[in-house]
């Protein structure tokens, strides 16, 4: 098979697809990126890049659309030198999030479109409005839906499309979700596994493992999408009635959604500029390599996961998967994959001091604990294990989209398993 994947990130969600075809040396795998010093095996790396800088200038409304559009016209002019140095791919594979996908079908009209349908922006009902009681702003509405302007090409122009999780299928436009199947990207169980043994070195000096009482915190940056600031301003109290805990917080200082505070550099100088905590038990260790990564949820005794209704993080099911024993924030993401009472704790996400309480009834209950823990990891592994049934799935879709054996748009034609049907439609 002859298959073009693109994201301007390589490889992001299709590591593990790449990985799989670049394996049989019959398949011709391509990979368009805008991302520099990144190879794979087996993969021939195809780079672009924008032929001009976004502007800044433009309406409030449109100057993401206008930043998608150089994704995509960068996209075409790549795939145009594709097309006439001879590769003719049989699918491909796009993530729309950053317009990429937009005009990939003018180029190559009869080969089959897959787009990863990451988030849908709703002006309403998800993330927008989500930290106030009050009516969101029309102007913020209005711009938040403004925003899919490029993902809805995208959509209109794939032959098919598929999203991680339910709840991001829901937030997709109904006329399109018969036309999007449900699997996720796959988690490493095997890789992600609990370790008895695990010791976590800290840079002053500090050695913890399974021994110390030790609540972790992660996310790619600290900030208050992934619920950072509730979990800052709930540490003090957690401090007090744990005197002998350490709090481990792993996470960048960017923004990767909802920017940056306007007065100070950083989430997290913002907030210990807010809250007093004692940095000989608050580790704040930046960002950090996988291995280390891994080894801060192993040795975790409590570990939070705190999120808007958004795009579910892996870390949260590779938390579970490690063996983590959660307390996680009760917002659709989460609870499309815990289970309050069973595989982990739920709390409302405005209560920090209920999360406190959680936090502080399974420090002090091993068993609980060791139940939570088992019971998350079984989940995990039944239903989203990568080798055994994430990643044959989404070969399944693959192979069926590029065979153009698509079903009909309709609920009985997806219930006779098509990959990834959402049950919903079944």
């Amino acid at each position: 098979m002859r298959i073009l994947f693109v994201h301007q990130n390589m490889p992001a969600q299709y590591a593990h697809l790449a990985a799989h075809y670049a394996a049989d040396p019959r398949n011709e795998v391509v990979f368009l990126t805008r991302r520099k010093g990144i190879e794979m095996p087996g993969v021939r790396t195809v780079r672009y890049d924008l032929a001009r800088e976004p502007r800044t200038d433009a309406h409030h409304y449109v100057k993401f659309l206008d930043e998608h559009l150089l994704y995509g016209q960068a996209v075409v002019r790549a795939a145009v030198s594709l097309k006439n140095g001879g590769f003719r791919p049989d699918v491909i594979c796009a993530h729309s999030g950053w317009g990429e996908a937009m005009f990939l079908k003018d180029v190559y009209p009869d080969t089959p479109l897959l787009v990863y349908a990451e988030y849908y922006y709703r002006g309403r009902g998800a993330d927008v409005g989500f930290e106030s009681d009050r009516e969101p702003d029309l102007d913020i509405v209005c711009r938040s839906r403004a925003r899919n302007a490029h993902m809805l090409l995208s959509l209109e122009a794939a032959d098919w499309a598929v999203t991680p999780t339910l709840w991001q299928w829901r937030q997709q436009p109904a006329a399109f979700r018969p036309r999007i199947s449900v699997i996720h990207d796959g988690i490493r169980t095997q890789v992600c596994t609990p370790d008895p043994a695990v010791h976590l070195p800290l840079p002053n000096g500090t050695v913890l493992t399974r021994d110390d009482e030790v609540v972790t915190y992660l996310s790619r940056n600290l900030e208050p999408y992934r619920g950072f600031d509730r979990f800052m301003r709930a540490l003090p109290e957690l401090l007090k009635r744990r005197p002998k805990a350490h709090v481990v917080l792993v996470g960048g200082d960017e923004s990767s959604y909802g920017g940056l505070p306007a007065d100070f550099r950083s989430w997290r100088e913002k907030l210990l500029a807010e809250v007093r905590i004692d940095p000989h038990r608050v580790h704040f260790l930046g960002r950090v390599p996988y291995d280390y990564y891994l080894r801060v949820l192993r040795v975790s005794r409590v570990h939070t996961y705190l999120t808007y209704p958004f795009v579910l993080s892996w870390s949260m099911l590779e938390s579970m998967s490690t063996g983590c024993c959660l307390v996680a924030s009760a917002t659709p993401p989460v609870q499309e994959v815990l289970r309050d009472g069973e595989t982990g704790a739920m709390v409302d996400y405005f209560d920090g001091g209920a999360m406190v309480d959680r936090i502080c009834t399974l420090l002090d209950d091993p068993e609980t604990r060791e139940r939570y823990a088992a019971a998350a990891r079984g989940y995990v592994v039944e239903n989203y294990d990568l080798e055994t049934v994430c990643l044959p799935q989404q070969v399944a879709l693959i192979e069926r989209v590029a065979s153009g054996n698509l079903p009909r748009f309709s609920s009985t034609a997806i219930a006779e398993g098509f990959p990834g049907a959402p049950p919903e439609l079944a």
